[in-house]
């Protein structure tokens, strides 16, 4: 079977958390361009909710669409029950749910932690163990994919508890990877470097954005179909021996101190 064969997810269920916009959206259209039938998750009251579907539908595929929230372990397992009651089943999960909030670690919030460790780890757990369990009752060898973050490696400053809730989910991927070895469910995680997505433009202006795009490694900030084309990949059978991967997406984010300018510049100040 050829590579562009093995890489199509015709016949396949995705359910996706967060599709309405940013990476969710991002990944949300991949899966769909590449064969896959989206079950579209976002929060109670989303504006973007029939839009995004009726993106997905004009692709040529189905969509069912599901109001839950993802924050709470309550929303996780409704969202997943009600997902399986409208599809008939979920062959890919993409676990996107994240909070995130920049804050001087002695200023931060007590209630704000907690929400980020809530939405930003806990929810993966609570998502991935309910999807595992239908999977394995209904014996489909599947795909859980965790929309991670290169701040699980990087410690960023007025970021900690995003960084270290990401740092866990990485640990958790690795983890469930190993347990469901026997049921042949892939498990894996996407890091995203910086994204172009609309929680960024809300907090940084559009010249920022280009000019400290053009600092990094590939010249521009990372796009959200960027992160979809690798969870379509890794969701696919041309994917099937991968498991336990964590997978920087991120045009080189992660190193871009590294290049020689920097490196020389560093140099010319000792």
């Amino acid at each position: 079977m050829s590579l562009a064969e093995l890489i199509r997810l015709d016949g396949k269920r995705a359910l996706v958390t967060g599709g309405t916009n940013g990476i969710g959206k991002g990944c949300v259209l991949e899966l769909a361009g590449a064969g896959a039938d989206i079950i579209l998750n976002d929060r109670p009251g989303s504006i973007l909710l029939d839009e995004v579907a009726d993106e997905i539908r004009a692709l040529g595929r189905q969509c069912w669409t599901v109001e839950e929230d993802a924050f709470t372990r309550e929303g996780c397992e409704s969202l997943v029950e009600k997902a399986i009651e409208a599809a008939g089943r979920i062959d890919i999960l993409v676990s996107n749910p994240a909070y995130g909030k920049r804050c001087e670690f002695v200023e931060f919030p007590a209630d704000e932690f907690d929400k980020v460790i809530d939405a930003t780890f806990k929810a993966g757990f609570h998502l991935s163990r309910a999807v595992a369990r239908h999977m394995i009752e209904s014996k489909i060898e599947g795909s859980i994919l965790f929309i991670s973050s290169v701040q699980a490696e990087m410690p960023i400053a007025r970021c900690a508890p995003y960084g270290a809730a990401k740092a866990a989910l990485n640990h958790l991927t690795q983890s469930i990877a190993v347990e469901m070895f026997s049921h042949r469910i892939n498990v894996n995680a996407i890091e995203p470097g910086w994204i172009d997505t609309p929680n960024e433009r809300r907090e940084f202006t559009e010249e920022t954005i280009q000019s400290e795009g053009r600092k990094l490694p590939w010249g521009r900030l990372g796009l959200p179909s960027d992160i979809g084309r690798a969870a379509a990949f890794l969701a696919s059978e041309a994917a099937d021996y991968i498991t336990g991967t964590i997978l920087p997406v991120d045009g080189g984010f992660r190193f871009k101190s590294m290049q020689a300018d920097s490196v020389k510049d560093i140099r010319d100040q000792e």
